[in-house]
Protein backbone atom coordinates (compact mmCIF):
# COMPACT_ATOMS: atom_id res chain seq x y z
CA UNK A 1 0.00 0.00 0.00
CA UNK A 2 1.26 3.12 -0.62
CA UNK A 3 0.26 6.60 1.72
CA UNK A 4 0.67 10.03 0.46
CA UNK A 5 0.75 13.13 3.41
CA UNK A 6 -0.05 16.37 2.56
CA UNK A 7 1.68 18.20 5.17
CA UNK A 8 4.55 17.71 7.12
CA UNK A 9 3.80 19.66 10.55
CA UNK A 10 3.23 17.71 14.16
CA UNK A 11 0.35 15.51 12.15
CA UNK A 12 1.93 15.04 8.84
CA UNK A 13 5.15 14.31 10.00
CA UNK A 14 3.58 11.80 12.97
CA UNK A 15 1.58 10.18 10.41
CA UNK A 16 5.03 9.45 8.23
CA UNK A 17 6.95 7.79 11.02
CA UNK A 18 4.32 5.54 12.02
CA UNK A 19 3.53 4.63 8.81
CA UNK A 20 6.92 3.83 7.77
CA UNK A 21 7.88 1.72 10.58
CA UNK A 22 5.05 -0.25 10.19
CA UNK A 23 6.76 -0.98 6.57
CA UNK A 24 4.40 1.36 4.68
CA UNK A 25 5.50 3.05 2.03
CA UNK A 26 5.07 6.72 2.37
CA UNK A 27 5.66 9.97 0.64
CA UNK A 28 4.99 13.38 2.43
CA UNK A 29 4.88 17.00 0.38
CA UNK A 30 5.80 20.18 2.59
CA UNK A 31 5.19 22.96 0.81
CA UNK A 32 7.92 24.87 2.61
CA UNK A 33 11.75 24.14 3.50
CA UNK A 34 12.95 23.33 6.99
CA UNK A 35 13.63 25.02 9.27
CA UNK A 36 10.40 27.25 8.95
CA UNK A 37 8.00 29.00 11.25
CA UNK A 38 5.00 28.32 12.20
CA UNK A 39 2.34 30.73 14.74
CA UNK A 40 2.07 28.90 17.87
CA UNK A 41 2.43 29.46 21.36
CA UNK A 42 5.40 26.57 21.13
CA UNK A 43 3.92 24.85 24.32
CA UNK A 44 3.34 21.02 24.61
CA UNK A 45 1.33 18.94 27.45
CA UNK A 46 1.66 15.97 28.67
CA UNK A 47 -0.34 14.93 25.91
CA UNK A 48 2.05 15.71 23.34
CA UNK A 49 4.98 14.78 24.88
CA UNK A 50 2.98 11.25 25.45
CA UNK A 51 3.06 11.26 21.60
CA UNK A 52 6.73 11.89 21.29
CA UNK A 53 7.41 9.42 23.63
CA UNK A 54 5.93 6.78 21.90
CA UNK A 55 7.80 7.79 18.60
CA UNK A 56 10.93 7.69 20.64
CA UNK A 57 11.71 11.30 19.70
CA UNK A 58 14.77 12.45 22.16
CA UNK A 59 14.20 16.05 24.22
CA UNK A 60 16.94 17.05 25.73
CA UNK A 61 17.73 20.04 27.33
CA UNK A 62 20.59 20.36 25.39
CA UNK A 63 19.04 19.99 21.84
CA UNK A 64 16.51 22.97 22.80
CA UNK A 65 14.25 21.32 24.34
CA UNK A 66 12.28 22.60 27.74
CA UNK A 67 10.49 21.43 30.74
CA UNK A 68 7.87 22.87 31.86
CA UNK A 69 6.36 21.77 35.67
CA UNK A 70 2.84 23.12 35.07
CA UNK A 71 0.47 26.04 34.33
CA UNK A 72 0.32 28.93 36.29
CA UNK A 73 -3.10 31.01 36.19
CA UNK A 74 -3.10 34.51 36.44
CA UNK A 75 -6.96 36.71 37.01
CA UNK A 76 -8.17 39.45 39.61
CA UNK A 77 -5.32 39.83 40.99
CA UNK A 78 -4.49 35.93 42.28
CA UNK A 79 -1.91 33.74 41.01
CA UNK A 80 -2.18 30.22 41.04
CA UNK A 81 0.15 27.31 39.84
CA UNK A 82 -0.95 24.05 39.25
CA UNK A 83 1.42 21.30 38.63
CA UNK A 84 0.97 18.74 35.82
CA UNK A 85 -1.30 15.70 37.40
CA UNK A 86 1.31 12.41 37.90
CA UNK A 87 -1.08 9.91 35.72
CA UNK A 88 -0.20 6.18 34.76
CA UNK A 89 -1.01 7.05 31.52
CA UNK A 90 0.81 10.38 31.08
CA UNK A 91 3.97 11.99 31.81
CA UNK A 92 4.17 14.73 34.39
CA UNK A 93 6.05 17.05 32.59
CA UNK A 94 5.19 19.46 29.42
CA UNK A 95 7.75 21.27 27.00
CA UNK A 96 8.32 23.95 25.13
CA UNK A 97 10.14 24.25 21.83
CA UNK A 98 9.84 26.52 19.31
CA UNK A 99 7.91 25.30 15.79
CA UNK A 100 11.06 26.32 13.95
CA UNK A 101 12.87 23.13 16.57
CA UNK A 102 9.94 20.98 16.78
CA UNK A 103 8.18 20.24 12.75
CA UNK A 104 12.26 19.76 11.72
CA UNK A 105 12.46 17.54 14.46
CA UNK A 106 9.65 15.34 13.61
CA UNK A 107 9.96 15.74 9.94
CA UNK A 108 13.91 14.24 10.08
CA UNK A 109 12.74 11.48 12.60
CA UNK A 110 10.29 10.79 10.52
CA UNK A 111 12.47 10.34 7.12
CA UNK A 112 15.00 8.00 9.45
CA UNK A 113 12.02 5.55 9.82
CA UNK A 114 11.87 5.56 6.23
CA UNK A 115 9.50 8.27 5.24
CA UNK A 116 10.31 10.48 1.56
CA UNK A 117 9.68 14.37 2.12
CA UNK A 118 9.79 16.24 -0.15
CA UNK A 119 9.99 20.02 0.83
CA UNK A 120 9.21 22.55 -1.71
CA UNK A 121 5.75 21.22 -3.44
CA UNK A 122 2.48 23.14 -2.63
CA UNK A 123 -0.05 20.63 -2.86
CA UNK A 124 -2.82 22.10 -5.31
CA UNK A 125 -5.47 19.87 -5.04
CA UNK A 126 -6.62 16.66 -4.91
CA UNK A 127 -6.78 13.98 -7.85
CA UNK A 128 -9.42 11.53 -8.15
CA UNK A 129 -10.65 8.81 -10.36
CA UNK A 130 -13.43 8.46 -12.63
CA UNK A 131 -15.78 7.33 -9.93
CA UNK A 132 -14.83 10.23 -7.63
CA UNK A 133 -12.75 8.25 -5.00
CA UNK A 134 -9.08 10.11 -4.03
CA UNK A 135 -6.15 8.37 -5.37
CA UNK A 136 -3.36 11.09 -5.31
CA UNK A 137 -2.47 14.79 -5.23
CA UNK A 138 -1.30 17.49 -7.38
CA UNK A 139 1.56 19.45 -6.16
CA UNK A 140 3.22 22.65 -7.58
CA UNK A 141 6.92 22.49 -7.30
CA UNK A 142 8.63 26.02 -5.67
CA UNK A 143 12.47 27.03 -5.84
CA UNK A 144 14.22 28.07 -2.70
CA UNK A 145 12.42 31.12 -2.47
CA UNK A 146 8.90 29.37 -1.68
CA UNK A 147 8.50 30.89 -5.65
CA UNK A 148 6.31 28.84 -8.41
CA UNK A 149 9.15 26.54 -10.75
CA UNK A 150 6.07 26.30 -12.93
CA UNK A 151 7.00 22.88 -12.74
CA UNK A 152 3.46 20.78 -11.31
CA UNK A 153 3.88 16.77 -10.28
CA UNK A 154 1.21 14.21 -9.89
CA UNK A 155 1.39 11.82 -6.68
CA UNK A 156 -0.23 8.83 -6.94
CA UNK A 157 -1.50 6.65 -3.97
CA UNK A 158 -4.17 4.35 -2.27
CA UNK A 159 -5.13 7.02 0.50
CA UNK A 160 -4.34 10.16 1.02
CA UNK A 161 -4.04 12.24 4.40
CA UNK A 162 -4.59 15.70 4.57
CA UNK A 163 -2.66 17.14 7.33
CA UNK A 164 -2.20 20.96 5.38
CA UNK A 165 -3.44 22.62 8.49
CA UNK A 166 -6.41 24.90 8.48
CA UNK A 167 -6.60 26.07 4.98
CA UNK A 168 -6.52 22.29 3.45
CA UNK A 169 -6.28 22.68 -0.26
CA UNK A 170 -6.23 18.83 -0.27
CA UNK A 171 -9.81 18.65 1.42
CA UNK A 172 -11.31 21.82 0.17
CA UNK A 173 -10.59 20.98 -3.42
CA UNK A 174 -12.99 18.12 -2.86
CA UNK A 175 -15.57 20.71 -1.29
CA UNK A 176 -14.61 20.00 2.39
CA UNK A 177 -15.83 23.24 3.56
CA UNK A 178 -15.56 24.17 7.04
CA UNK A 179 -18.61 24.35 9.55
CA UNK A 180 -19.80 27.16 10.73
CA UNK A 181 -21.59 25.58 13.90
CA UNK A 182 -18.23 25.01 15.25
CA UNK A 183 -16.16 27.46 16.89
CA UNK A 184 -13.33 29.03 15.51
CA UNK A 185 -10.38 31.15 17.53
CA UNK A 186 -7.40 32.82 16.47
CA UNK A 187 -3.86 33.31 18.17
CA UNK A 188 -1.52 35.89 17.95
CA UNK A 189 2.05 35.73 19.12
CA UNK A 190 5.86 37.29 18.96
CA UNK A 191 9.09 37.02 20.69
CA UNK A 192 10.58 39.38 23.37
CA UNK A 193 14.44 39.54 24.83
CA UNK A 194 13.30 38.87 28.59
CA UNK A 195 14.79 37.81 31.97
CA UNK A 196 11.64 35.38 32.40
CA UNK A 197 12.87 33.30 29.25
CA UNK A 198 13.93 30.57 31.69
CA UNK A 199 10.61 30.46 33.59
CA UNK A 200 9.82 26.75 34.43
CA UNK A 201 5.95 27.06 34.05
CA UNK A 202 3.61 27.79 31.24
CA UNK A 203 1.69 30.98 32.02
CA UNK A 204 -1.97 32.08 31.25
CA UNK A 205 -3.12 35.37 32.05
CA UNK A 206 -7.44 34.77 32.24
CA UNK A 207 -8.57 38.10 31.54
CA UNK A 208 -8.00 40.33 27.89
CA UNK A 209 -10.11 42.98 27.23
CA UNK A 210 -10.78 45.04 24.09
CA UNK A 211 -9.11 48.20 23.91
CA UNK A 212 -11.20 50.97 25.77
CA UNK A 213 -13.10 53.54 24.46
CA UNK A 214 -14.13 56.81 25.27
CA UNK A 215 -12.64 56.63 29.03
CA UNK A 216 -14.25 53.22 29.25
CA UNK A 217 -12.42 49.95 29.98
CA UNK A 218 -12.51 47.85 27.13
CA UNK A 219 -14.95 44.84 27.47
CA UNK A 220 -13.70 41.31 28.84
CA UNK A 221 -12.63 39.08 25.69
CA UNK A 222 -12.87 35.43 25.55
CA UNK A 223 -10.19 33.88 25.37
CA UNK A 224 -6.39 34.03 27.55
CA UNK A 225 -2.78 35.46 27.12
CA UNK A 226 0.28 33.46 27.30
CA UNK A 227 3.79 33.70 28.86
CA UNK A 228 5.89 30.80 27.89
CA UNK A 229 9.52 31.12 28.47
CA UNK A 230 11.63 29.46 25.58
CA UNK A 231 15.30 28.95 26.98
CA UNK A 232 16.66 30.76 24.50
CA UNK A 233 17.17 33.88 25.97
CA UNK A 234 13.64 34.51 24.53
CA UNK A 235 9.54 34.37 25.82
CA UNK A 236 6.82 33.37 23.84
CA UNK A 237 3.62 35.88 24.57
CA UNK A 238 0.67 35.74 22.95
CA UNK A 239 -2.86 35.55 23.04
CA UNK A 240 -5.80 33.18 21.97
CA UNK A 241 -9.33 34.43 21.45
CA UNK A 242 -12.75 32.66 20.48
CA UNK A 243 -15.38 33.85 18.15
CA UNK A 244 -17.92 34.09 21.18
CA UNK A 245 -18.39 37.20 21.37
CA UNK A 246 -19.54 40.44 19.23
CA UNK A 247 -15.85 42.00 18.95
CA UNK A 248 -14.67 38.20 16.94
CA UNK A 249 -13.09 39.78 13.95
CA UNK A 250 -13.51 43.39 14.05
CA UNK A 251 -10.79 43.71 16.35
CA UNK A 252 -7.07 44.61 16.18
CA UNK A 253 -5.88 41.89 17.95
CA UNK A 254 -2.06 43.23 17.35
CA UNK A 255 -3.14 46.00 19.00
CA UNK A 256 -4.72 44.16 21.97
CA UNK A 257 -1.73 42.44 22.24
CA UNK A 258 0.72 45.07 22.24
CA UNK A 259 -1.60 47.17 25.02
CA UNK A 260 -1.67 43.63 27.02
CA UNK A 261 1.71 43.76 27.36
CA UNK A 262 2.78 47.30 27.34
CA UNK A 263 0.75 46.91 30.63
CA UNK A 264 3.35 44.11 32.40
CA UNK A 265 5.78 45.02 34.24
CA UNK A 266 8.83 46.77 32.90
CA UNK A 267 11.67 44.58 33.99
CA UNK A 268 10.04 41.52 32.64
CA UNK A 269 11.28 43.47 28.99
CA UNK A 270 7.85 43.23 26.91
CA UNK A 271 8.39 46.14 24.75
CA UNK A 272 8.90 47.32 21.56
CA UNK A 273 12.51 47.78 21.03
CA UNK A 274 13.28 43.99 22.78
CA UNK A 275 10.71 42.34 20.73
CA UNK A 276 11.99 39.68 18.69
CA UNK A 277 10.27 39.50 14.93
CA UNK A 278 6.70 40.56 14.03
CA UNK A 279 3.41 39.65 15.67
CA UNK A 280 2.11 36.89 13.51
CA UNK A 281 -1.35 35.31 13.99
CA UNK A 282 -3.24 32.29 12.76
CA UNK A 283 -6.84 30.76 12.73
CA UNK A 284 -7.39 27.53 15.35
CA UNK A 285 -9.77 25.82 13.63
CA UNK A 286 -11.76 24.01 17.19
CA UNK A 287 -13.92 21.16 17.59
CA UNK A 288 -14.17 18.94 14.52
CA UNK A 289 -15.26 21.80 12.37
CA UNK A 290 -14.52 20.00 8.76
CA UNK A 291 -16.03 16.92 8.32
CA UNK A 292 -16.36 13.61 7.36
CA UNK A 293 -12.59 13.00 8.83
CA UNK A 294 -12.78 9.48 6.24
CA UNK A 295 -14.07 9.59 2.63
CA UNK A 296 -13.41 8.83 -1.32
CA UNK A 297 -9.90 7.83 -0.04
CA UNK A 298 -9.18 10.94 2.04
CA UNK A 299 -8.60 11.02 5.43
CA UNK A 300 -8.30 14.49 7.60
CA UNK A 301 -5.62 14.59 10.38
CA UNK A 302 -5.15 17.95 12.63
CA UNK A 303 -6.38 21.34 11.99
CA UNK A 304 -7.35 20.37 8.58
CA UNK A 305 -9.79 18.56 10.34
CA UNK A 306 -10.57 21.17 12.91
CA UNK A 307 -8.89 18.91 16.01
CA UNK A 308 -8.39 21.71 18.21
CA UNK A 309 -9.72 21.96 21.76
CA UNK A 310 -12.24 24.69 22.16
CA UNK A 311 -11.59 24.81 25.81
CA UNK A 312 -7.75 25.62 25.67
CA UNK A 313 -6.38 26.16 21.56
CA UNK A 314 -4.47 22.95 21.95
CA UNK A 315 -3.97 21.29 18.74
CA UNK A 316 -0.52 19.80 18.63
CA UNK A 317 -1.17 16.56 20.57
CA UNK A 318 -4.95 15.99 18.76
CA UNK A 319 -2.75 16.57 15.73
CA UNK A 320 0.05 13.42 16.41
CA UNK A 321 -2.75 11.69 17.80
CA UNK A 322 -4.99 11.76 14.74
CA UNK A 323 -1.71 10.75 13.08
CA UNK A 324 -1.04 7.36 15.18
CA UNK A 325 -4.83 6.67 15.29
CA UNK A 326 -4.95 6.67 10.70
CA UNK A 327 -1.74 4.82 10.72
CA UNK A 328 -2.98 2.15 12.45
CA UNK A 329 -5.95 2.04 10.45
CA UNK A 330 -4.21 2.04 7.15
CA UNK A 331 -1.90 -0.94 8.54
CA UNK A 332 -5.36 -2.29 9.53
CA UNK A 333 -6.62 -2.14 5.63
CA UNK A 334 -3.01 -3.03 4.30
CA UNK A 335 -3.31 -6.80 6.17
CA UNK A 336 -7.07 -6.93 4.47
CA UNK A 337 -7.60 -9.90 2.18
CA UNK A 338 -9.87 -7.81 -0.22
CA UNK A 339 -10.04 -4.21 -1.48
CA UNK A 340 -13.79 -4.01 0.30
CA UNK A 341 -12.58 -5.36 3.26
CA UNK A 342 -9.69 -2.69 3.11
CA UNK A 343 -12.10 0.30 2.54
CA UNK A 344 -14.13 -1.41 5.64
CA UNK A 345 -11.05 -0.43 8.17
CA UNK A 346 -10.40 2.78 6.63
CA UNK A 347 -13.91 3.95 7.59
CA UNK A 348 -13.66 3.18 10.98
CA UNK A 349 -11.22 6.16 11.33
CA UNK A 350 -14.23 8.38 11.47
CA UNK A 351 -16.02 7.04 14.27
CA UNK A 352 -12.81 6.12 16.30
CA UNK A 353 -12.03 10.05 16.68
CA UNK A 354 -14.95 10.78 17.53
CA UNK A 355 -15.26 8.54 20.01
CA UNK A 356 -12.20 9.78 21.32
CA UNK A 357 -12.56 13.39 21.53
CA UNK A 358 -16.44 14.09 20.29
CA UNK A 359 -17.61 14.56 24.07
CA UNK A 360 -14.84 16.60 25.09
CA UNK A 361 -14.58 18.62 22.28
CA UNK A 362 -18.72 18.92 22.77
CA UNK A 363 -18.31 20.19 26.45
CA UNK A 364 -15.73 22.62 25.09
CA UNK A 365 -18.02 23.84 22.82
CA UNK A 366 -20.44 24.90 25.95
CA UNK A 367 -17.65 26.26 27.48
CA UNK A 368 -16.63 28.43 24.36
CA UNK A 369 -20.16 29.37 24.41
CA UNK A 370 -20.63 30.56 28.31
CA UNK A 371 -16.93 32.44 28.55
CA UNK A 372 -18.53 34.84 25.59
CA UNK A 373 -20.48 36.05 28.41
CA UNK A 374 -18.53 38.44 30.15
CA UNK A 375 -20.98 38.30 33.33
CA UNK A 376 -20.49 34.76 33.57
CA UNK A 377 -16.60 34.94 32.68
CA UNK A 378 -16.45 37.41 35.45
CA UNK A 379 -18.07 35.37 38.27
CA UNK A 380 -16.34 31.66 37.11
CA UNK A 381 -13.07 33.65 37.41
CA UNK A 382 -14.41 35.81 41.13
CA UNK A 383 -15.11 32.15 42.42
CA UNK A 384 -12.77 29.72 40.84
CA UNK A 385 -9.33 31.39 41.52
CA UNK A 386 -9.40 31.65 45.28
CA UNK A 387 -10.19 28.01 45.37
CA UNK A 388 -7.10 25.97 43.82
CA UNK A 389 -8.84 22.10 44.07
CA UNK A 390 -10.84 23.79 41.48
CA UNK A 391 -8.61 25.23 39.45
CA UNK A 392 -6.06 21.80 39.47
CA UNK A 393 -9.90 20.09 38.62
CA UNK A 394 -10.45 22.76 35.35
CA UNK A 395 -6.69 22.39 34.65
CA UNK A 396 -7.04 18.43 33.76
CA UNK A 397 -10.68 19.12 32.26
CA UNK A 398 -9.38 21.91 29.82
CA UNK A 399 -5.93 19.79 28.93
CA UNK A 400 -8.44 16.58 28.63
CA UNK A 401 -5.79 14.98 31.16
CA UNK A 402 -7.38 11.66 33.27
CA UNK A 403 -6.49 8.33 34.08
CA UNK A 404 -8.56 5.86 31.60
CA UNK A 405 -8.88 3.73 34.52
CA UNK A 406 -10.57 6.30 36.67
CA UNK A 407 -8.55 6.13 39.81
CA UNK A 408 -9.22 9.61 41.26
CA UNK A 409 -12.54 11.55 41.90
CA UNK A 410 -11.44 14.23 39.54
CA UNK A 411 -10.89 11.06 36.66
CA UNK A 412 -14.73 10.36 37.84
CA UNK A 413 -15.97 13.60 37.46
CA UNK A 414 -14.86 14.50 34.20
CA UNK A 415 -15.55 11.08 32.33
CA UNK A 416 -19.22 11.39 33.80
CA UNK A 417 -19.51 14.78 32.59
CA UNK A 418 -18.29 13.45 29.02
CA UNK A 419 -20.98 10.65 28.73
CA UNK A 420 -23.36 13.30 30.07
CA UNK A 421 -22.75 14.78 26.65
CA UNK A 422 -23.46 14.23 22.85
CA UNK A 423 -19.88 13.07 20.80
CA UNK A 424 -19.09 16.10 18.11
CA UNK A 425 -20.27 14.21 15.15
CA UNK A 426 -18.23 13.65 11.97
CA UNK A 427 -21.29 14.21 9.84
CA UNK A 428 -22.34 17.74 8.07
CA UNK A 429 -20.45 18.04 4.88
CA UNK A 430 -21.55 19.97 2.23
CA UNK A 431 -20.18 17.39 -0.66
CA UNK A 432 -23.38 15.82 -2.53
CA UNK A 433 -24.90 12.38 -1.37
CA UNK A 434 -23.46 10.79 -3.64
CA UNK A 435 -19.45 12.33 -3.02
CA UNK A 436 -19.99 11.02 0.84
CA UNK A 437 -20.41 7.32 -0.11
CA UNK A 438 -17.33 5.31 0.87
CA UNK A 439 -15.66 4.03 -2.21
CA UNK A 440 -13.68 1.02 -2.75
CA UNK A 441 -9.57 1.42 -2.01
CA UNK A 442 -7.14 -0.17 -4.44
CA UNK A 443 -5.17 -1.62 -1.68
CA UNK A 444 -1.70 -3.21 -2.91
CA UNK A 445 -0.34 -6.18 -1.01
Amino acid sequence: MKVLVVGAGPAGSTAAWHLATAGIEVTVLEKTRFPREKVCGDGLTPRAVREMQLMGLPHRAEDGWRRNKGLRLIAGGRTVEVPWPELSNFPDYGLIRTRLGFDEALARHAQAAGAVILEGHSVTSALTDDAGTVVGARASVLDGAGRKTGETRDFFADVVLAADGNSTRTAVSLGHEKRDDRPMGVAYRTYFTSPRHDDDWMEGWLELAAPAQAGRPGRPLPGYGWVFGVGDGTSNVGLGILNSSKEFGKLDYRAVLRDWTAAMPGEWGFTPENQVGPIRGAALPMGFNRTPHYSDGLMLLGDAGGMVSPFNGEGISYAMESARFAAEFIVRAAGANSRLAANHALSGYSGFVREQWGSHFTLGRVFASLIGKPKIMGLALRTGMPVPVLMRFVVRMMANLTDAGERGFEDRVIHLLEKLVPATGNQGTTRTSKQQSLPIVSVKQ
